[in-house]
C-alpha cells in the first residue's frame, strides 16, 4: 500500500513542511530508513538521526526547531509519538479489512450466527449457538466453545481458545496462544488429605477496545464473571485467576499474575513480574512495580508500591539507599567505638 504525504497530513491532523507528494510503502525506524519509508522522531536523544536519515516522510513534534535544512517531507504534530501510533492502527485496519469470507476446512455448527465481512481462518472450531458481530477476524486453528459471542470488530488471532458462554466485547484483540475461560484454580481439601475440585461454573467477560498479548491465560469465575473491563491493556504470559476484575484502561505487563478474587481499578499501572494475592482491592491509579509482590489491599489512590512484600515507593528508594550506605556506617561506628575506647582508658 502506497500513500502520499498529503493523506498522511490527514490522517493524523498534521501541517505538512515540503513535498505534499511525497510518497511511502512502509515504515523505517529513523536512524535505519530509507527512501520510500515514513519514520518518526519523538525522542529528543535522536534528533541527530533527523539530519541524517533517508527517510522520504517524517513526523515530528510542532515544537521541533530544526538545525539545518531537511530533504525529507514533515509533518509536524502536537505529539509525534502519538500521531505514528494513530497511523500504525489505521494502517493495520486497512490491512486487516482485506480479509473476508470462509475459509476451508472449518467446522460451524449449524446454531452459529455470523455477521456480516466476517473472517473465519482455517481449521477453526465454532460450537453451539456462538454468535458471531460483524467485521470479526477469526485467524486459523482458533476454537470457540458453546455459546460464546463476539462483539464487532474484533480479532481473533491463530491459536486462541475461548471456552464455552465467554462473552467478548467489540474492537478487541486477542493475540496468538491465549485461552480464555480455562477452569479457576478451586480445590477443597478432604478429610482423607485428597482435593476436590470445585466446579467452576461462571464465565469470562471482556468488554470493549481490550488487548490481551499472546499465551495470556485468564480463568472462568468459580461463580459470576471474570471481567476485563473497557480500554484494559494485558501483555503476554500473564495468569488472570477466577473472578479477578481488571478496571478500565488499566495495564498489566507481561509474566505477571493476578490472585483470585482480587479487584484491580482503574488506570492501574502493574510491571512485569508482579504478583498479586487473592481476595484484596487494587486503588484506581496505583502504581506496581516490576517483580513487586503484592499482599495485601492498596486502598488510596495513585499510590505506588514496589518490593515484595510491596510497600510504598518512596519509602523504598530511602532503605534501597541506606542499605548501599551500611558498609560505610559500618565503619564510622567502629571508628567511633575506637575513639570512646581511648576516652575510657585515658579517662
Amino acid at each position: 500500500m502506497q500513500f502520499s504525504a498529503a493523506q498522511i497530513a490527514v490522517i493524523i491532523s498534521g501541517t505538512l513542511e515540503g513535498a505534499a507528494e511525497a510518497t511511502v510503502n512502509s515504515f523505517g525506524k529513523i536512524e535505519e530508513a530509507k527512501s520510500g519509508q515514513l519514520a518518526f522522531l519523538a525522542n529528543p536523544k535522536y534528533e541527530d538521526f533527523l539530519y541524517s536519515t533517508k527517510a522520504s516522510i517524517i513526523i515530528i513534534n510542532q515544537s521541533l526547531q530544526l538545525k539545518q535544512p531537511i530533504a525529507a517531507t514533515l509533518i509536524r504534530v502536537p505529539d509525534a509519538y502519538s500521531a505514528f501510533a494513530i497511523l500504525l492502527d489505521k494502517y493495520q485496519q486497512i490491512r486487516t479489512q482485506q480479509l473476508s469470507g470462509i475459509q476451508q476446512p472449518v467446522y460451524m455448527d449449524a446454531t452459529v450466527k455470523l455477521g456480516d465481512e466476517v473472517f473465519i481462518g482455517a481449521f477453526a472450531y465454532l460450537g453451539e449457538n456462538v454468535t458471531i458481530a460483524k467485521g470479526v477476524k477469526i485467524f486459523p486453528n482458533s476454537y470457540l466453545g458453546n455459546n460464546v459471542s463476539i462483539g464487532e470488530n474484533t480479532i481473533i488471532h491463530a491459536g486462541v481458545k475461548i471456552y464455552h458462554e465467554c462473552v467478548i466485547g467489540k474492537n478487541v484483540v486477542i493475540h496468538a496462544g491465549t485461552v480464555i475461560g480455562s477452569d479457576g484454580f478451586g480445590y477443597a481439601p478432604q478429610q482423607d488429605g485428597s482435593l476436590k475440585k470445585v466446579p467452576q461454573i461462571g464465565n469470562v467477560v471482556i468488554e470493549d477496545g481490550v488487548e490481551i498479548g499472546a499465551n495470556t491465560t485468564i480463568d472462568r469465575a468459580t461463580i459470576g464473571s471474570t471481567l476485563i473491563r473497557s480500554g484494559a491493556k494485558l501483555d503476554n504470559l500473564l495468569q488472570i485467576a477466577h473472578n479477578v476484575e481488571v478496571g478500565n484502561n488499566s495495564v498489566i505487563a507481561a509474566q505477571s499474575g493476578v490472585s483470585g478474587s482480587t479487584k484491580i481499578g482503574k488506570n492501574v499501572m502493574i510491571g512485569g513480574q508482579a504478583g498479586i494475592v487473592g481476595h484484596i482491592q487494587i486503588a484506581d491509579g496505583s502504581r506496581i512495580n516490576a517483580q513487586s509482590g503484592v499482599s495485601k489491599s492498596i486502598k488510596i489512590p495513585n499510590s505506588a508500591v514496589t518490593g515484595s512484600p510491596a510497600y510504598d515507593y518512596t519509602a523504598a528508594l530511602r532503605s534501597q539507599a541506606i542499605t548501599r550506605n551500611l558498609p560505610q556506617l559500618e565503619k564510622r561506628i567502629i571508628e567511633l567505638e575506637k575513639i570512646i575506647k581511648e576516652m575510657m582508658v585515658n579517662k
